[in-house]
């Protein structure tokens, strides 16, 4: 392990095939963020060829042009002008301290407070606030000063300098303000600025009002959409332009679906995202607010990560971490190579962190969340096979203290995957997403889609063929041939009994995703599930019923030596997700 010249602490390792040391680990993996990378008064910034370091502002110059390292020293000490100093506005930059702890003073101040107790303070060299809604600001009274700026740093600092302050590219805004004789012209251009400014804004409106008020394509952009402009704690802001460069002008087109297409992207800081650019205004902006709204609270491991986002004129993007294996479709049902990829073991894998991720959505959030599109192709792999939920785009919130559970408004979801209450119309609970994450796991288990028709067999349905071999005890003739029967055959089992309850007809009959989670590691035990059509037959009944609960059961489903007892129907802890009196009839 070794301290280099660059700050940085590294792990080597002698690796024989090449006969070189190379590193193993790295203790800061973004160089920027290395204290004192560029020295004092010195800027972190990337460009094409990776990091550089260059002067916060025109009032600093370089201790040595040809050594950028060696940090900046100002044109004109600060001490020297204590009634003429300003600040220049840096953004998307952070000042770093060695001891954050103690070289900075944290306050929880405004925007405004945070650079005026800054520039009324003869200690301050610099500040920072912190864009997350939070009001943080640093105070830097540290003789030494270093920097980082990116897109991706949802902050913004101030230096001070002498004089009125002469900005660089790297903090465009002029100076937010001088304590200078100059004090009453500046506030006189400011007046006259917002005066033309609130001129325009009513001149601006009185045309739309006259011209285009009744004309639906502006609706979209109703006041009903502005309060999570500014959401606190909200992913970082992005413009249009900056995305439109990262994508280079959106060239790679990685997938589509879910109101939007995906591009492939590249942040100044070398971030790999991917980038979503929602199509279809009104849809689009539904569905760009509440996935800002939630996701950028989320926070699991096996949930996508939601960067940052883009409102800008009619432009609606979302920039998420960017995962280089795709979804699971392309290894579940692509080439016999790809496919031998997941092994039973990753398959499992793949089950149980998707399930945990649903279940964080439905049972940990703050609002629940039903998903209403879970299939493979919303299932995203990292390059360790671990499984992380993606597109929220049919998610809807639902109050947790509303039992009638709101019914959606439009049948959203994906063939092959939808619960049978989406089409018969009633309401739509956490249960649906249930159904489609037990048709996914039969889907992991064959590695074929489960609503393929054969024409081999003449099997009408894939999942009706499959449980009648599990009922016949042939569990293995449901389990992909290309996994070579190198299996757990008790996993193998539990996974089966679990897609069976999943993809029960009626609601109430299937698990909770958190009850999914505890049989798939073996904490809960598993009943022997009933035929999925058990209750076909009064299946017109079921699903013309108003109410939530099984009204009646044929009096053979309950009695024939053929049929599972109805104790035999559930698992056996008390605390099933369906009770006695719900499978009954009421006159018993």
């Amino acid at each position: 392990m070794t301290l280099d010249s660059d700050g940085n602490l590294r792990s080597y390792g002698w690796y024989q095939d090449t006969r070189a040391w190379q590193v193993g680990w790295t203790a800061v993996e973004d160089q920027c963020k290395v204290y004192g990378l560029c020295g004092d008064n010195g800027i972190c910034i990337y460009n094409d060829t990776g990091p550089h370091c260059a002067c916060p502002s025109l009032d600093f110059t370089a201790v040595d042009p040809k050594v950028a390292k060696q940090g900046c020293r100002r044109l004109e000490a600060i001490a020297s002008c204590s009634n003429n100093q300003s600040l220049v506005r840096l953004n998307h930059t952070e000042f770093l301290s060695y001891v954050p702890e103690l070289a900075s003073d944290r306050f929880l101040l405004g925007t405004t407070d945070c650079w005026e107790n800054c520039l009324r303070n003869p200690s301050c060299t610099a500040s920072t606030i912190l864009s997350d809604g939070s009001g943080t600001c640093l105070l830097m009274t540290s003789n030494f000063t270093s920097g980082y700026a990116s897109l991706i740093i949802p902050s913004t600092s101030y230096i001070k300098v002498c004089g009125p302050g002469r900005p660089l590219s790297l903090s465009p805004p002029p100076p937010i303000k001088t304590w200078s004789c100059l004090k009453q012209v500046v506030v006189g251009i400011i007046v006259a600025v917002v005066g033309t400014v609130i001129a325009l804004v009513i001149f601006e409106t009185g045309i739309w009002w006259v011209c285009c008020r009744n004309n639906p394509k502006f609706a979209p952009f109703s006041t009903k959409y502005t309060l999570l402009e500014y959401a606190s704690g909200a992913p970082v802001g992005f413009s249009y332009k900056e995305l439109q460069q990262s994508t280079k002008n959106f060239r790679d087109k990685i997938g589509s679906g879910g109101f939007g297409t995906v591009y492939k992207g590249s942040l100044p800081n070398k971030t790999i995202v991917a980038v979503k650019k929602l199509e279809g205004i009104e849809q689009g902006e539904k569905q760009f607010r509440m996935e800002v709204a939630t996701i950028g609270s989320t926070h699991h491991l096996n949930l996508v990560k939601l960067i940052g986002f883009c409102s800008e004129r009619r432009y609606r993007l979302l920039v998420y971490e960017f995962l280089k294996n795709t979804s699971l479709d392309t290894f579940l049902f692509g080439s016999t190579e790809q496919s031998r990829k997941l092994d039973w073991e990753t398959r499992f894998g793949i089950a149980l962190g998707t399930a945990k991720g649903i279940t964080y959505l439905h049972e940990e959030c703050r609002d629940p969340i039903i998903h209403c599109d879970i299939k493979p192709e919303n299932i995203l792999l990292d390059d360790d096979f671990n499984a992380k939920v993606s597109d929220f785009g049919l998610a809807k919130l639902i109050n947790a203290k509303d039992h009638r559970n709101r019914t959606l408004s439009t049948v959203r979801g994906t063939r092959g995957y939808l619960a049978p209450e989406w089409l018969a119309n009633l309401p739509i609970t956490s249960k649906s997403d249930v159904f489609s994450y037990g048709m996914v796991l039969l889907e992991l288990i064959s590695g074929r889609r489960n609503f393929d028709i054969s024409a081999t067999s003449g099997r009408r349905k894939f999942s009706t063929w499959a449980f009648e071999q599990f009922e016949r005890g042939n569990v293995l003739s449901i389990i992909d041939e290309k996994l070579d029967g190198k299996l757990d055959t008790d996993q193998v089992e539990r996974a089966a009994r679990i897609c069976f309850w999943c993809i029960q007809e009626h609601p109430n009959l299937r698990p909770s995703m958190g009850k999914i989670v505890q049989m798939l590691e073996g904490i809960l035990p598993i009943a022997k599930p009933p035929d999925p059509k058990s209750f076909g037959v009064q299946s017109n009944l079921i699903i013309n019923s108003s109410d939530t609960k099984i009204s009646m059961v044929t009096t053979s489903a309950l009695t024939s030596p053929s049929s599972s007892s109805v104790h035999g129907l559930l698992p056996s802890n008390s605390d099933s997700e369906l009770k006695m009196e719900e499978i009954l009839p009421s006159g018993r």
